[in-house]
């Protein structure tokens, strides 16, 4: 899309886009692997190497099971070095202390009442796609006061597939009733962009508050901004 007066709908990664990641997910990630690990701490900086946890610098590394994967991915990759788990039963565990601490701990990037209200007030339709699971999603959109802003929210478990597919970016057309041309995307992980070009989406745009550099991101992005902060601007340059 080479202007935005066609854009109707903004489709938003949550972690590392709405929310900085590191700094929320590192902590969560290591607390996940001692739980995962069950008695055997020895494990844990194995378990976390594996899903893209740089255990030296405490940094996630981008396109990584950490930086963009599912519940899914994760489970199988520590299933590998510490097993003692059913795979159901690992995947229902993590899944619960994500839905508990995600929440609590998720650091905004910006007032987002505020900003979600600004976009609302141009007439914009807004939803979330996350690689999280749907309840965690949900439960820390309410914990910061924009559940009633946003008019779809889906996770890897809600029945669309999970990012890199196009699923949820579609299932956000259909719930709105906006063509996928019409829809931005913006996301902090490649992942989010394929979903966003894979879905025919009329503008990807990936922001730098996540796991990806500049250089990650702009193979696959209309645009790279420096946060969602610097959306508004954007799209008022877009309209000229």
């Amino acid at each position: 899309m080479s202007a935005a007066g066609g854009l109707r709908g903004v489709l938003f990664d949550k972690d590392g886009t709405l929310f900085e990641y590191h700094g929320t997910w590192a902590p969560i990630l290591v607390e996940a692997a001692e739980a995962a690990a069950r008695g055997q701490p020895a494990l844990v900086p194995e378990m976390l190497e594996a899903i893209g946890y740089d255990t030296t610098s405490n940094r996630i590394r981008p396109g990584s099971i950490a930086g963009g994967g599912d519940t899914f991915g994760l489970a199988d990759a520590w299933l590998a070095i510490a097993g003692g788990w059913e795979r159901a039963a690992l995947i229902a565990e993590m899944d619960a202390l994500f839905t508990r601490l995600a929440p609590e701990r998720s650091l905004p990037v910006t007032d987002l009442p505020a900003f979600f209200g600004g976009l609302r007030g141009r007439g914009l339709t807004l939803g979330i796609a996350t690689n999280d699971v749907e309840a965690s999603a949900r439960a820390t959109l309410e914990r910061f006061g924009i559940g009633t802003l946003v008019d779809f929210s889906a996770g890897y478990d809600s029945g669309h597939g999970a990012k890199p597919g196009p699923g949820m970016a579609l299932a956000f057309c259909a719930a709105t009733g906006l063509a996928p041309h019409q829809i931005a995307v913006v996301g902090d992980n490649r992942h989010d962009l394929e979903m966003g070009r894979s879905a025919g989406a009329g503008l990807n745009i990936g922001v730098l508050t996540g796991t990806s550099a500049h250089d990650d991101l702009a193979p696959f992005a209309d645009h790279v901004i420096e946060s969602i902060v610097a959306l508004p601007a954007l799209l008022d340059g877009l309209k000229h």
